[in-house]
């Protein structure tokens, strides 16, 4: 199959699931060993896992590798209990794979990734850059890639095991915020049709796994440090465990009545995390992160939530020190 670059529009919006399914197999040989990798998140460990299914007896082997270490407990709590085998993209060769398959994310969304010739892309996010591949399906107005995934399992009529309906259950639930986020019927009718398959006990669990009690002094920290202005909440942690930690203090000050922009901010090794918030309304969280970052690191995102990472070295701090104070005079210069 003859390889295509991607611009500014996705392949294949018009064809059916069945035909994007076929195009898909069409990558695969049976002597083929896959690798595909991923972010690892919900999202894109339950589309991994399905991906294993599909091509199951039909190529020699598929393991699926991740860069990012899996630190929030959610997370982590689903890789346990679902007893999801993952390998860290470190430790293997990427070129003992005849082929490598990228799910729920594009090449340049990563550094590592941009490294890779990937033979499939699948996802659901926002295009951006160019790449190759021989296969290309992505479609931004999806509110789960876990969606498109559930698709192709019902064209090639495999049903899910309870196991892989459940992580794709729950990364529906989460990449759509429980269908409070972007989405089409589409999400809609993959939810509906994992709702009697899937474990929702176990899912509960997972939803609950989400806070450390030594990371409990963070939130301190935020409340300490927080800038309110113009509907804006600001605040910078300084030194972080995890990045996870901002997440969960961008989503709850996000709650608070009568703000319409939350940034929260942390240094976790060598690089800044930023992470954005708003109500999508006449905002974009993932425009603004890109205009304000994407010169000196990584960054995007939807509407309503995006993240940005910056190497320290990149800010040109000098000797000064990243504090609220320089988030604020950052994001202000960007926003309306």
């Amino acid at each position: 199959m003859a390889k295509k670059t991607v611009k500014s529009c996705h392949i294949g919006a018009r064809k059916s699931a069945r035909d994007r399914l076929q195009g898909f197999l069409e990558v695969f040989s049976k002597e083929d060993d896959v690798l595909v990798c991923i972010n690892a998140d919900p999202d894109a460990l339950a589309c991994a896992l399905a991906i294993k299914r599909i091509l199951r007896y039909r190529v020699k082997s598929v393991v699926v590798a991740h860069p990012n270490e899996i630190r929030r407990l959610n997370n982590v709590a689903m890789v346990e209990r679902l007893k999801i085998r993952l390998e860290r993209l470190g430790n293997v060769k990427v070129q003992d794979f005849s082929k490598k398959v990228l799910v729920d994310s594009q090449p340049c969304h990563l550094p590592v990734f941009e490294k890779i010739s990937f033979d499939a892309i699948i996802d659901h996010h926002p295009i951006s850059g160019e790449f190759e591949s021989a296969f290309v399906d992505i479609r931004p107005q999806y509110g789960a890639c876990s969606t498109m995934l559930v698709e192709y399992l019902r064209a090639g009529n495999m049903k899910p095991s309870v196991a892989l309906a459940t992580a794709l259950f729950y990364a529906i639930k989460v990449d759509t915020q429980d269908f409070s986020k972007q989405s089409v019927l589409a999400d809609g009718i993959s939810f509906r049709y994992l709702f009697n398959i899937a474990n929702r006990n176990l899912v509960k669990k997972f939803e609950l796994t989400d806070l450390r009690r030594s990371e409990l002094k963070y939130f301190n920290i935020a409340l300490n440090n927080l800038i309110y202005t113009k509907g804006r909440y600001y605040t910078h942690l300084g030194k972080v465990r995890s990045p996870d930690i901002l997440v969960n203090i961008a989503d709850f000050l996000n709650h608070v009545d009568e703000i319409d922009w939350v940034l929260v901010s942390g240094v976790h090794g060598e690089k800044l995390v930023v992470i954005f918030r708003c109500d999508g309304y006449r905002k974009s969280a993932g425009k603004l992160a890109e205009r304000i970052f994407a010169d000196v690191g990584s960054a995007g995102g939807h509407k309503e939530a995006a993240r940005a990472e910056v190497p320290l070295k990149n800010l040109s701090l000098g000797e000064k020190e990243f504090t609220t104070k320089t988030l604020k005079r950052l994001a202000t210069r960007y926003m309306k």
